[in-house]
């Protein structure tokens, strides 16, 4: 069994995704790599079948009506053969030398027969074409190299979270989890960062700068505007990843995850609220008001947490005034984090 199946989703991504295969290669006959060509109407799929041609113990190749970035990632869950599984997208990539720090890692943890069910990391925030990044860490969070589970875990700082790009995860917790993202949808990545958490029982931090993010094109689902003119299918996530898990239920086993769940909902219905609010149109204000009536209606007890207890709750703030506290602190959060 390899250590790790990369999935790389690609859409129309001949000219970065050669960047981001290269990197993975490192890995060699200990990971596998299956690429994803979704419908491309580039050369997408030719570049991916000459890696497959010329790595062919290494690389696998799944071309694919056009679904979306889920169906991307179900499509390579679905033929996953290794013991964890790593979405990558194709702008972005891997340190080869952390690469190679990880694989070491495991190799360790096969002889000793210990399971992990998931490894985070660290990623980079790579504004590439402004010279500037940013780290994202989790020393205040996980005690460095230490098996642990959640009961165990630290405080995580108002710019922390776990995303997609810091996570390793066992292969059978995801399939276990039942993960099956929507398609035709961005930002399914939160569904998939969220959703197999109550599953995990045993986590490693390992303080390696691992994954570095893309940002500065134009078209990226994070920039602002692609996000207001996505908003819909923002909201749409934002109430899948509060359905994903049974709070509750959590909060009895594993009380700092449910907080840590509760934080990240609140996270998202605040992305939702300030990007209706920058949308401003009497519609928006609507869909803002809808959203927040979905969760009351859903789940009272979340809804009252989230008004009073985290974040979102200064995002639905009443009247004129209380949009303009709103989007003030939007952009100097957005100043100083850097986060599109």
């Amino acid at each position: 069994m390899r250590d790790i199946t990369f999935t790389v989703p690609c859409y129309n991504s001949e000219d970065y995704m050669e960047r981001c295969i290269d990197s993975l290669l490192s890995g060699e006959e200990r990971v596998e790599i299956i690429i994803v060509d979704d419908g491309s109407t580039d050369r997408t799929g030719e570049i991916a079948d000459n890696y497959a041609i010329n790595y062919p113990e290494i690389v696998k190749v799944i071309h694919q009506e056009n679904g979306g970035h889920g169906a991307g990632v179900n499509a390579g869950l679905a033929n996953a053969t290794g013991r964890y599984f790593k979405v990558v997208d194709s702008d972005d990539w891997l340190d080869e030398a952390e690469l190679h720090k990880l694989l070491e890692r495991m190799e360790q943890w096969d002889k000793e027969d210990t399971r992990v069910d998931l490894i985070i990391c660290n990623y980079i925030y790579d504004h590439l074409y402004e010279g500037k990044t940013k780290r994202m860490a989790y020393t205040n969070v996980f005690q460095e190299e230490t098996i642990c589970g959640w009961n165990d875990i630290g405080k995580f700082r108002p710019s922390q979270y776990l995303v997609m790009h810091s996570l390793f995860y066992r292969t059978d917790i995801l399939r276990k989890a039942g993960i099956k993202l929507p398609k035709h949808t961005f930002y399914v990545d939160n569904i998939f960062a969220n959703q197999p958490l109550p599953y995990v029982s045993t986590i490693c931090y390992l303080n390696l700068d691992m994954y570095h993010y893309f940002l500065g094109r134009e078209d990226q689902s994070v920039n602002e505007k692609v996000l207001m003119k996505r908003i819909d299918q923002q909201i749409r996530v934002t109430k899948l990843v509060s359905n994903c898990a049974d709070l509750d239920k959590v909060e009895r086993k594993y009380p700092k995850l449910a907080a840590y769940l509760t934080r990240n909902i609140s996270i998202m219905m605040a992305i939702s609220s300030i990007h209706l609010l920058l949308i401003g149109t009497p519609e928006a204000m609507k869909k803002r008001e809808m959203l927040w009536n979905y969760i009351k209606n859903h789940n009272h007890r979340l809804y009252f947490r989230l008004k009073r207890r985290t974040l979102s709750g200064l995002t639905y703030l009443p009247g004129k005034i209380g949009a303009g506290i709103t989007l003030a602190g939007y952009k100097t959060a957005r100043k100083i984090y850097q986060f599109n």
